[in-house]
């Protein structure tokens, strides 16, 4: 990461969301508040999880892990954005700037195939309940879990690997919140069209992959509840499902702007986006209320 020509940048400037000052106080109020709410409700879930013996389900397995890295990925971008509403200027080293990175991206994409992973295990309960302790067994639940983990750590690795091969030299000023991939390729002093459409590439192609296991799972789950008589009986049914689809909704929503490419949408687009994405609450503490099908 040198040049002859220019200094190489050692640290970087998060900008943040305002330079207003009374504006900054209010956002650090809301968005603290807001942090502590995703702690607690996270942490509650985990604790029920964990405590209730009645909810020792792979459902409910599923439903920790999901609070777990909610917890990381809001923990690995709060912080600084919180930091930045109280300084005026919040500098951070290359290396933690890349770490910040890496724990976003392995949290938010392990976040993703969780989500596909939990639409699975309501397709087996619903479509095969008298498969369900044989499909979903401990083991099957296991794998299917340090799947999701590995897969966001490969893709995190693929958006690190891409910056570290990048130069910066120059402006250092991100004009973002956290340390965001698209902004830092802005301020690249390299050719970038690998760095730029390689992770694009590798974020779509989990959107994809992950969607469709969605999109399947739930064509499967509407044909096996339409075959119910009782109106009580579809809507208990429905009723798993309910929260797990809105978490669905609100995550990829943001998450298919994030991965776009850079020259898709302007930087405020994408720092709009970002700002979404890093405050969604991707908890579902209706399921914890509901009985296991």
């Amino acid at each position: 990461m040198t040049d002859n020509n220019c200094t190489t940048v050692t640290k970087f400037i998060i900008l943040g969301l305002t330079a207003d000052p009374n504006f900054r106080v209010i956002l650090f109020v809301t968005f603290l508040g807001v942090y502590g709410v995703t702690l607690v409700g996270n942490l509650t879930t985990i604790t029920l999880t964990r405590n209730s013996s009645q909810l020792h389900t792979p459902m409910y397995l599923f439903l920790s892990h999901l609070a777990f890295v909610d917890i990381g990925y809001s923990s690995s971008v709060t912080p600084v954005m919180l930091k930045n509403f109280l300084v005026d200027k919040t500098v951070i080293p290359v290396a933690g700037c890349v770490a910040q990175m890496f724990f976003a991206a392995t949290f938010g994409a392990a976040e993703c195939f969780l989500l596909a992973v939990m639409a699975y295990d309501r397709y087996v309960a619903i479509c095969s309940p008298l498969l369900y302790s044989t499909k979903m067994s401990p083991r099957v639940s296991t794998l299917l879990l340090i799947s999701s983990y590995l897969g966001g750590c490969v893709i995190a690795c693929i958006f690190t690997g891409c910056l570290w091969n990048l130069s910066f030299c120059g402006p250092n000023k991100i004009n973002n919140f956290f340390c965001d991939y698209s902004p830092l390729l802005k301020l690249s002093y390299s050719q970038v069209c690998l760095a730029e459409i390689l992770p694009a590439a590798s974020g779509g192609s989990m959107i994809v992959i992950t969607v469709f296991i969605i999109i399947i799972s739930y064509v499967y789950i509407l044909f096996s509840v339409l075959k119910i008589s009782s109106i009580e009986g579809r809507s208990k049914a429905f009723s798993t499902c309910t929260s797990h689809l809105t978490a669905v909704t609100l995550f990829y929503s943001t998450t298919t702007f994030y991965v776009m490419p850079k020259s898709s949408y302007s930087t405020e687009i994408n720092e709009v986006v970002c700002f979404l994405h890093c405050n969604n609450p991707h908890v579902e503490p209706h399921d914890l209320q509901s009985k296991e099908q």
